[in-house]
C-alpha cells in the first residue's frame, strides 16, 4: 500500500488529502442530526456532493485545475469504494456508477447555476432533501452555509492539503 502512495503524483496525492477532507466535512453529525439530512448512502452522497462542488469551486479558482480533475477522480473511486463494500460486485457496477456521476454532475451544475441564496436553496431542497417542503428552513440553513464556506475556503491554502469549510450554526434560518 505504502508503495503505491510513493508511485503516485504529486496532484494524486494532494487530492487524495483533499478527498479526506471533504469527507470528514461532509461526515459531521449536524448534517444529519440537526439540520435532518437522512443518514442513508443517499443523504451522505449529497452532502459530499455539496462540499465537493464548494471545495473544486475553490481548486478552480487558484488555477488547480489539475488536482480539481485528480479530486474529481479521487471521489469517484471513493463512490465505487462505498458500494463495494456495500456489497455490490462486478456485475452491475458500470451502470450504478454512470448513475452517480450523472447525479453529481447535475448538482455541480445545479448548485453552480444558482446565482442567489435563495436559488441555492432550491437546488438544496431539490437535491438533498428530495423536494420535501418541510425541510424548506433547513435548506436555506444549508444554502447559507454553503455561501459562508465558500468565503472560508478562499482563506484556505488547498495546495497545502487544506480546506477550512467554517462552522455550521444549524439554527440559523
Amino acid at each position: 500500500m505504502l508503495n503505491i502512495l510513493r508511485r503516485q503524483s504529486p496532484d494524486a496525492r494532494l487530492a487524495r488529502t483533499l478527498y479526506e477532507e471533504i469527507n470528514a466535512a461532509a461526515r459531521r453529525p449536524v448534517f444529519f442530526q440537526a439540520l435532518g439530512v437522512d443518514d442513508t448512502v443517499d443523504g451522505r452522497f449529497d452532502v459530499l456532493a455539496l462540499h465537493a462542488w464548494l471545495a473544486l469551486g475553490r481548486l478552480n479558482a487558484a488555477g488547480m485545475g489539475a488536482v480539481a480533475r485528480k479530486l474529481t477522480d479521487t471521489i469517484f473511486t471513493g463512490f465505487d469504494e462505498a458500494l463495494r463494500d456495500l456489497g455490490n460486485g462486478d456485475m452491475g457496477m458500470g451502470p450504478r456508477m454512470k448513475k452517480l456521476g450523472l447525479a453529481f454532475n447535475g448538482r455541480m451544475h445545479a448548485y453552480e447555476a444558482a446565482k442567489s441564496e435563495g436559488e441555492l436553496a432550491e437546488a438544496i431542497l431539490r437535491n438533498v432533501y428530495r423536494g420535501r417542503k418541510d425541510m424548506a428552513r433547513n435548506a436555506k440553513i444549508l444554502a447559507r452555509y454553503a455561501l459562508s464556506a465558500r468565503e472560508s475556503l478562499k482563506l484556505s491554502n488547498p495546495a497545502n492539503g487544506t480546506l477550512d469549510f467554517g462552522t455550521l450554526n444549524p439554527t440559523s434560518a
